[in-house]
């Protein structure tokens, strides 16, 4: 069986208690035995035995930043082959770390719809031959819509369009990416950007990319 570990919490206001709920049997269904830490200082043991990293934390008051030894041990986890995956607040997880940042392959930078606003917006999937996006259909989401700082290294697998609603003008039909994936060294990385809410998760489109995502980010 392979081993997922799952590190969740941080920012209670993305209900990252609630989103593990769900996430945990979706990750036993795919196969995993998943271990569930929340604690961020546990990112210093060796991680090489594990084959994802699953990366449900967002930045709080307590940490934006990771030890210079859990970089370590990230970097030589995923360079070697171990996968790593996440949705939202992912690339908000350790915004001081630009270790982190380079394995994940962006980084949040604002929500110009507002916090915690549940903005609608359409997600189109840009690459459908990928095995993430197989059988996934664009789909509608309700949460905050991320402008996010991404990698060149990235390959976007779906986007969004800002509107420039309400205070952003100069954002009109800009279109950003949604989710992506990428390769560290030997790893593989999967990001998704939505979202705030669970019912968001439980859409089947939304679910569908995350399993695959998972599945393939996996050693």
């Amino acid at each position: 069986m392979k081993k997922a570990l799952f590190l969740y919490g941080g920012f209670p206001g993305h209900s990252p208690y609630e989103i593990a709920a769900w996430a945990v049997p979706q990750m036993r269904d795919l196969g995993f035995e998943v271990e569930e830490i929340q604690d961020p200082h546990l990112l210093e043991r060796d991680l090489t035995g594990y084959d994802l990293l699953v990366m449900g934390w967002t930045q709080s008051q307590t940490t934006e930043d990771l030890t210079d030894r859990a970089e370590a041990r990230l970097m030589e986890a995923v360079r070697g082959g171990t996968g790593i995956a996440g949705w939202h607040g992912m690339t908000a997880s350790f915004r001081a770390s630009l270790p982190y940042s380079y394995i994940v392959g962006g980084s949040f930078v604002e929500h110009p719809g507002g916090e915690a606003i549940r903005v609608p917006y359409e997600v189109e999937i840009v690459d459908r031959d990928h095995p993430v996006t197989a059988g996934v259909a664009d789909f509608g989401v309700a949460s905050e819509q991320y402008y996010m700082h991404v990698a060149p290294d990235a390959h976007v697998l779906a986007t969004t369009t800002f509107d420039g609603e309400p205070d952003v003008p100069w954002l009109k039909g800009l279109v950003a990416p949604f989710a992506w994936v990428k390769q560290f060294g030997d790893g593989r990385v999967f990001y998704t950007a939505a979202a705030h809410e669970v019912e968001e998760y439980e859409k089947p489109e939304q679910a569908r990319l995350i399993r695959q995502g998972l599945a393939w980010a996996s050693r």
